[in-house]
């Protein structure tokens, strides 16, 4: 039986002409690299970045109403420090009201309202 083997990307809506705004919250207060959309697609907007094996399209939907349940959870390596840089900038920090075992996660927003997560794993749980 045929199965999966992996998560290529995760596509997130975003309004039309805000690519820079993305780039802005995705490169700049993430951290991803920006990756070049294929030529063929390009003109429809929006942008594409990296996280190590995995990509984060943003792509330009004409009635875009922002993500507020479903999300993208990125790793990372200092959740405090994130969390000081992010309220630093004015974005919004919301602490996990649930815990969730060996994690600590708080979420955000990008500028478009998507509800994005960041989790750093409890050294306890790490292999």
């Amino acid at each position: 039986m045929p199965k999966v083997i992996a998560v290529d990307h995760v596509q997130l809506a975003m309004p039309k002409g805000e690519e820079q705004s993305a780039r802005a919250f995705y490169a700049g207060v993430l951290g991803l690299e920006e990756i070049r959309k294929p030529a063929n697609i390009a003109a429809r907007g929006g942008v594409w970045f990296r996280c190590g094996g995995l990509q984060v399209h943003l792509g330009v939907e004409e009635s875009f109403r922002p993500a507020k349940k479903a999300h993208p959870a990125f790793v990372v390596d200092d959740l405090a420090g994130f969390a000081k840089s992010l309220s630093g900038r004015g974005l919004s920090v919301q602490r996990d009201a649930e815990q969730v075992v060996g994690v600590v996660r708080l979420f955000t927003a990008d500028p478009f309202g998507n509800r994005i997560e960041l989790v750093q794993r409890h050294e306890s749980t790490t292999p």
